[in-house]
């Protein structure tokens, strides 16, 4: 009270400085976004901006989305934009590759793109190759998206990784995102590519939140397709990864400085085409590099990277030999133990690093 009374006998003009001085002003918490709501935004935006583009796939519509990935648009835009399928990846692709002929621009979501093996006649020789073999006169604008590669305890026929399979086909455009600027970004210049573009999302990361740049939250907003990112600078080793693993090689990067080490991460984006230039220089500066991937390892993302190394001028630089840290030649255990043994962890990169550096 003592102080209270010794305040209010204070002229005003120096109670009020009192004040100010006890207050601390600190710079805006950047916007969260998490990789749904950001996909969600992207495509939002596009159908928006273009009455041709449309999606369609298995409770896309009426229930927002098995992943609740496109919540809104259903009532948004209505029945003849944003349309649900029946249960026929084959059938519902096939339309999509017609309407993208026709002129067209068809979003087709797989619920997970295990199931687009039903549909892979239509992707590789409907969608992929129409371009090439009309001589450039027949373009198919289509976008193939949804969750890839392993989940949490959905056994060996939902966890398979589709980059390396999609990767392998001229014809069409692979991308990859990580974290939330990745997915809008890359969604949107995806829908505006003239070719069929496959979008390899993780059901993992859909939750996940990332700070979304002032750059991120604009209309024009676009990544493209072809340029990787490096996420972290670094001088001793060259970490390459593309999708949910980029997070672990990062959290590996964050544990191996503090013994000295300074891994330079790389999230790749797009699988195809890939930029080999922004990972032969990295491995030109370090010397050594170390891929990171959730797929199998025979004929994967890092065999390709390693081969490409090894036959260009980046070769010369390596100090070791190239890594690979890949997922388990096994189908996926169903049992979470075995499940997470199956799955590239942090302490698995850090290993192969180390070994790398043979420290």
């Amino acid at each position: 009270m003592a102080a209270v009374s010794g305040l209010v006998r204070r002229p005003l003009r120096e109670v009020s400085g009192l004040l100010k001085r006890r207050f601390h002003w600190t710079a805006p918490a950047a916007l969260q976004v998490t990789v749904r709501d950001a996909i969600n935004q992207g495509m939002d935006e596009e159908l928006e901006r273009d009455e041709k583009v449309f999606l369609l796939g298995e409770e896309v519509a009426q229930y927002d989305g098995a992943y609740k990935v496109s919540r809104g648009l259903w009532k948004k835009y209505g029945d003849k934009r944003i349309i649900d399928t029946p249960i026929s990846e084959m059938g519902f692709a096939g339309i999509a590759v017609g309407a993208a002929m026709a002129g067209l621009r068809p979003i087709c979501e797989f619920m997970t793109f295990n199931f687009s093996m039903q549909a892979i006649d239509q992707v590789i020789n409907s969608a992929a190759k129409t371009y090439y073999m009309s001589g450039g006169l027949q373009p198919v604008p289509i976008v193939f998206r949804g969750p890839n590669g392993a989940s949490a305890g959905v056994a060996a026929q939902h966890s398979q990784c589709f980059a390396a399979w999609y990767g392998h086909c001229p014809g069409l455009k692979v991308v990859s995102p990580w974290n939330s600027e990745d997915a809008k970004g890359l969604i949107k210049s995806a829908i505006r590519d003239n070719n069929p573009v496959v979008v390899l999302e993780n059901e993992l990361m859909y939750g996940v939140p990332f700070e979304f740049p002032p750059e991120a939250q604009s209309k024009d907003f676009l990544i493209p397709i072809g340029k990787a990112k490096i996420e972290r600078q670094g001088t001793h080793i060259t970490v390459v990864s593309h999708s949910r693993p980029v997070g672990h090689c990062l959290e590996a990067a964050a544990v191996l400085s503090k013994e000295g080490v300074e891994c330079e991460v790389i999230n790749m984006r797009t699988i195809r085409p890939m930029d080999m230039e922004t990972i032969e220089a990295s491995v030109v500066k370090t010397n050594h590099l170390v891929t990171v991937e959730g797929g199998w390892p025979q004929f994967g993302v890092g065999a390709e990277i390693c081969a490409r190394i090894m036959e260009g001028p980046a070769f010369n630089f390596l100090d070791a030999p190239a890594v690979r840290v890949t997922g388990a030649d096994v189908p996926m255990p169903y049992a979470k133990i075995l499940e997470d043994n199956s799955i590239p962890q942090v302490k698995d990169i850090i290993f192969a690093i180390k070994k790398t550096l043979n420290i």
